[in-house]
Parts: structure tokens; sequence; C-alpha cells
């Protein structure tokens, strides 16, 4: 199992929606590198929910349903999308200034490659983010 983290504006799609949907595939894309995890990503991996923009924050888990096909709301045939369904809402919210400020998680792409909307997390830093969440 692999563990990834996606971002989305809370005025657009926030947890509290996602967690009503039950499940929504996870669209819009136009990155290539971004495109390329979404293409890694394989059934039941854990993924990191992030706020961005707004609240700059982790604030749930939620696992991934179906594995890439075709984003339904393009024809280019470039671009993809998987199926994610809410896991739970974190106890307590991880703010990138917490994760910035932990030296464990210095190396982590939302630090490294913040412009990214899909990215990797390591196991370590999976492992601190729940740690720091008091979510085991």
């Amino acid at each position: 199992m692999a563990y990834w983290l996606v971002k989305s504006e809370p005025f657009k799609y926030s947890w509290e929606q996602f967690q009503k949907d039950k499940k929504t595939y996870w669209d819009g894309v136009r990155n290539y590198a971004a495109r390329n995890f979404l293409k890694a990503m394989k059934k039941g991996d854990q993924v990191f929910f992030y706020h961005s923009n707004e609240g700059l924050e982790i604030v749930g888990i939620a696992e991934v349903a179906k594995e890439y096909y075709q984003d339904p709301t393009t024809d280019d045939e470039a671009w993809v999308v998987v199926d994610l369904k809410p896991k739970k809402k974190l106890k307590k919210p991880i703010t990138l200034q917490q994760i910035k400020q932990d030296k464990r998680l210095a190396n982590m792409a939302l630090v490294k490659l913040g412009r990214l909307s899909v990215t990797p997390v390591t196991d370590e830093e999976w492992s601190v983010i729940m740690e720091m969440a008091e979510t085991k």
C-alpha cells in the first residue's frame, strides 16, 4: 500500500462535501507530474485530503476506490482521474505551518513540490502526520 496527498480548495470542494458525497472522482489535474502520481495510485492506497489556499491543512483521510481512468471532464486522453472515498476526518487537522516546523517532514513533497495537487507521501511522513493528528 502507498500513501498520497491530494489538495482541494475548500470553496470548490471541501472535506465536508466529500463526506456528504461518499465518493468522487478526482478530476481537474492538468500537470503531468501530478497526473503520473494519479496513474500510480492503487485501489486501497490511503490519501491525505488537504485544504489548499484556505485553511492550509490536512483535514481527513481518503482511500483510492478505483484506479485511474479517462477524465470524464475532457476529451483529451492525456488526463485521468481516480475514484476516492472518505475514510475519516482527522481528530486534529495538521497545518502546513506545523509540517514545515517538523524536521522529520522537511523533504515532504507538500513542502518541496508545493504547487502540485497530487503528491506521494512516504511511510515515515504518514506515520509522523498521524502521530501529530493523534489518529492511529
